[in-house]
């Protein structure tokens, strides 16, 4: 059986035959042509080689289809992974209570079945609090592991493929537990929740709590104007001078580390405002806050290293064996780059004088033979390209933002000239064209 992990902790058991029957009910459903490739069978006993490749050729398979949005998003995708989750940790189904927090630390109890899904559960905790329907959709469910402090330390938004009462149980110890929490970043949004009594009730206590926490930064004259709205039981305006404080509506993370802008630095981030906050302590001891905005963030990649087995019973998430680490690539203005300006420029010179030498010609005549653009090799008529030192925007391509609402790891292979629609096109690069039509024997 493989092990599928969901931030890092084992969320079901499959065999290679379950994994073979959701491809080609996928394939039935959406077409071979939607579908990525799948492993092929074999005939003979895997060596232990072998086994790695297929394990690595199944991970890749199951990425691409979870980031596929129609298949990712597909409810035989979803149900899959629901039952796969039930099955490994052998809950029946059945009815159970599930007690669910608020931010004010109020527990609200909801009888569901163990088999029901996080939308199911999300429901039933609404219906619980009289939340109208029409706002269900700002708020989600967290599974949050409470600190000795009363604080609560975000282990992940629960997610449609899961069920919350077996990954919550599962774990085996009653310091995770599941929250109830907005889960949009605008605060604009707030107007619509404040409207009503229940959604102003919950973002109320949120806002108190984030601030008693410590995530929202508060001097001594905007808490005592805090202090006076709480006392007055003014909950709007609570929330609207809220607003206006640093950190406001952000997700706070345990402490990391981090190899920006040294190896090896502790960090603690922060998620909000369209960015990622970073309060970096340096070996200096000097605290540098810095942050990075998503809509500079051209791709981000997601990798774990997660230990070969679990135990018997599989349940040793969070030991320090199993690695987490978030990598981006971002676009930094263009007075940060100049730099890799010139090193282009000292590149591109590079290859001219060295085609120049191996055609006998000399420094002097370099220039003459440049004709718009093409420098022309003696020994052939064939052009070496001198492209721009940064390529002019495509207007027919994607808008960078469609990338990044995936949410998902971005991988990114080597420049391809391949037409393919699953390739990443040779225009998310900047690519060096200097050696095209070179052969060996002139390199």
């Amino acid at each position: 059986a493989y092990n599928i992990h969901v931030n890092g902790v084992l969320h079901c058991r499959v065999r290679y035959s379950q994994l073979l029957g959701l491809h080609e009910q996928l394939r039935k459903e959406y077409g071979a042509n939607v579908v990525p490739a799948f492993p092929p069978k074999k005939i003979f006993t895997l060596t232990p080689a072998e086994v790695e490749q297929r394990r690595e050729q199944l991970e890749k398979y199951m990425q691409a289809v979870r980031q596929d949005p129609t298949l990712g998003g597909s409810e035989t995708f979803n149900s899959f992974l629901r039952k796969a989750q039930q099955e490994t940790q052998q809950i029946p189904t059945e009815e159970v209570v599930l007690e669910v927090l608020l931010s004010n630390g109020q527990k609200v109890k909801v009888t569901i079945l163990t088999s029901d899904q996080t939308e199911d559960v999300l429901e039933a905790v609404a219906s619980k609090l009289d939340l109208p329907d029409d706002l269900v959709g700002y708020f989600s469910l967290f599974l949050v592991r409470e600190t000795k402090d009363g604080a609560f330390s975000f282990v992940r938004k629960l997610q449609e493929f899961e069920l919350p009462y077996v990954s919550v149980t599962s774990l085996h110890n009653p310091e995770f537990r599941i929250i109830l929490r907005k889960s949009y970043w605008d605060s604009s949004y707030d107007d619509d929740v404040m409207e009503h009594r229940v959604g102003l009730n919950l973002l109320y206590a949120q806002t108190v709590s984030d601030i008693e926490h410590g995530w929202i930064l508060v001097n001594k004259e905007q808490h005592r104007q805090l202090k006076s709205l709480q006392e007055k039981v003014s909950k709007k305006e609570f929330i609207r001078l809220a607003q206006t404080l640093k950190y406001y509506g952000y997700l706070k993370f345990d402490p990391c580390v981090t190899d920006f802008p040294e190896k090896g630095c502790h960090v603690v981030v922060s998620a909000g405002n369209n960015e990622l906050n970073f309060q970096v302590r340096l070996p200096s001891e000097q605290i540098k806050e810095g942050s990075f905005k998503v809509t500079r963030m051209r791709c981000w990649r997601v990798t774990s290293s997660v230990p070969m087995s679990n135990g018997p019973s599989g349940s040793s998430p969070g030991k320090s064996e199993v690695k987490l680490e978030l990598a981006f690539e971002y676009l930094m203005s263009k007075d940060r780059l100049q730099w890799a300006i010139m090193l282009s420029i000292c590149l591109q010179s590079m290859v001219d004088e060295l085609m120049v030498k191996k055609s006998g010609g000399s420094i002097r005549k370099m220039f003459r033979r440049r004709v718009n653009g093409a420098l022309r090799r003696s020994d052939s008529q064939q052009a070496v390209k001198s492209p721009p030192l940064l390529d002019s925007p495509d207007a027919s391509r994607e808008p960078m933002a469609k990338l990044s609402s995936k949410l998902t790891s971005v991988s990114l292979r080597g420049i391809s000239h391949s037409s393919s629609a699953n390739d990443v096109g040779a225009n998310d690069f900047h690519g060096n064209y200097a050696f095209e039509g070179i052969g060996d024997e002139d390199l």
